[in-house]
């Protein structure tokens, strides 16, 4: 009864030992940490990793003796996002510039929708996946959630402004809740890079397009050998009906196939019969046509399986797809598109032609981040799209249709491969632009370097001057080295009395001399030779 009584009464002994044996458990809690942070750090690796466990380390630190009930604020990216370097950059740069080329020839104009959505908008667009969405706090009344893809928002936006044809390209951020994996450039806010043909067409026309434009992008990015693989949802859909499939089931069991380029069949066949309730001859009929690959000989073959045959949607889509095949030879990309029945992208709103595109080999991962003894990073999908006939009407108030069929480039995953190639390459990345750095050779030049400066910014070339009174032709110079600055246009007091300007190659040594009155035309001329 006095030790009952005792342990109520606060700072007593137990309360002390309770304090003590709290603490002590923290202090294995800081000691475990450490070793997981060391682990982190001796195999090397990824920095968005180390930053993770070290913020909980200070974490735990922080609740320690005199610094408990303080918060120790860490300077850190949330999960699942990252900054940028100037180095990233100009990398991402180059690429965007090559996928809007690409876009602009086809003949697509562009657009932007906000980056948020009333959350209604969103809802039961995107199946399983709709648990990824971020929802925002109400706000004055209004439920939102941001953007998803942008191919909702596009749907929406076509409905809200009546718009019947439109070819339209759209690059823009989309947020996901999903598990990021940063060295396989998926993470939570991300780009992506839309193009979308709407409007009442012939068919199999603009699929074919969206497909060309897939391979021209890849093509020209140089990320290794690739193949786009297509299939139909109505191809899919008879499949799984002539299967034994329950139709309330086709959109889950899509889901589930749609793991295939992740899974082995196996895992996927335990997940339909043990989670999705087929039993197992429904799963293993799947899984003899799921296996099936070819081009237009396989959809010429399907079309005279004895099942497949008789359903109506099965035989539309595999028509369609005979004529995609042709429309794709006339275009000659079809050394790398593949017809695969495996193929099933889980969004619900697909209608159509489906396809995505896939690296054929894995990507050297940077030692810094994996190790040096570690395998190479499996990129997978880098584009996917599809026909999706009904969206528009889903935003309609009458649910008239506008037919639509389109691509989204992975740009993160993009960007992730052309990072680490960078890092392998002797090549220096350039972060600027800079043409010319007007230097001077003696003191007490300032004056005729900015005035030089500003009459080249004039005439639209690129220059830079270094701030600095006097600064030193040797470190004038060795800026031009780091910065990739390929030129530099040098005053000295002789050069100024003559009327002319030294133009120094950086790289070769070589001078020239520039008449001061037509250095802007002179420079001109030697850029464009230069930069050709």
């Amino acid at each position: 009864v006095r030790r009952s009584s005792c342990s109520s009464v606060p700072g007593s002994s137990s309360a002390v030992w309770s304090t003590m044996a709290d603490k002590a458990q923290l202090q294995e809690a800081i000691k475990t940490q450490g070793e997981v942070v060391r682990k982190l750090k001796s195999e090397k690796a990824s920095k968005e990793q180390i930053d993770e466990e070290v913020a909980k380390l200070l974490q735990l630190k922080a609740q320690l003796g005199g610094d408990e009930g303080k918060h120790v604020f860490v300077l850190k990216t949330a999960k699942g996002t990252r900054d940028y370097n100037p180095k990233q950059m100009a990398i991402r740069e180059k690429v965007f510039n090559i996928i809007i080329s690409c876009f602009k020839r086809h003949g697509a104009e562009t657009i932007d929708t906000p980056v948020f959505e009333l959350k209604e908008t969103l809802t039961g667009k995107y199946g399983e996946d709709s648990k990824l969405i971020y929802d925002l706090k109400d706000q004055g009344g209004e439920l939102l959630s941001l953007r998803y893809d942008l191919t909702v928002p596009f749907a929406r936006y076509l409905a809200m402004n009546k718009i019947t044809n439109i070819k339209r390209y759209h690059i823009a951020k989309v947020y996901r809740r999903d598990n990021p994996a940063m060295t396989r450039g998926r993470y939570r806010e991300f780009y992506q890079c839309d193009f979308d043909i709407a409007g009442q067409y012939d068919a199999m026309i603009p699929d074919a397009e969206c497909l060309k434009i897939v391979y021209e992008i890849l093509n020209e990015l140089d990320l290794g050998d690739f193949h786009i693989k297509v299939n139909d949802r109505r191809i899919l859909d008879g499949m799984f009906a002539v299967c034994g499939v329950p139709g309330e089931k086709f959109r889950t069991i899509c889901s589930t196939v749609d793991k295939l380029d992740k899974m082995a069949w196996e895992d996927v066949k335990k997940e339909m019969v043990n989670e999705k309730g087929l039993s197992e001859d429904v799963a293993d009929r799947i899984g003899e046509y799921v296996s099936m690959q070819g081009g237009q000989d396989l959809a010429e073959r399907l079309l005279q399986d004895p099942k497949l045959s008789q359903n109506k949607q099965a035989c539309a889509g595999l028509t369609d797809m005979k004529l995609l095949f042709s429309y794709l030879e006339l275009f000659q990309v079809t050394d790398k598109v593949v017809f695969d029945l495996s193929l099933a992208r889980g969004l619900d709103y697909y209608t159509g032609v489906i396809y995505e595109a896939i690296l054929s080999q894995t990507i050297p991962a940077p030692a810094e981040q994996n190790g040096a003894d570690e395998a190479g990073v499996s990129v997978g999908s880098v584009a996917g799209g599809g026909r999706y006939d009904g969206l528009v009407g889903m935003f309609d108030p009458k649910g008239r249709k506008v037919p639509c069929v389109g691509v989204s480039i992975g740009i993160e995953r993009i960007f992730s491969i052309m990072e680490q190639k960078a890092e392998t390459s002797s090549e220096k990345v350039r972060t600027t632009e800079t043409q010319v750095l007007v230097a001077s050779a003696q003191k007490n030049l300032l004056e005729e370097r900015l005035k030089l400066t500003s009459e080249l910014w004039n005439a639209g070339i690129k220059v830079e001057v270094l701030y600095k009174k006097n600064p030193k032709l040797l470190s004038q110079l060795q800026h031009c080295e780091e910065t990739g600055i390929p030129l530099v246009a040098i005053l000295g007091e002789q050069e100024l009395k003559d009327g002319v300007v030294k133009l120094r190659n950086v790289a070769s040594r070589e001078e020239v001399r520039l008449i001061v009155s037509q250095i802007v035309y002179n420079l001109s001329c030697i850029l464009t030779k230069h930069f050709d």
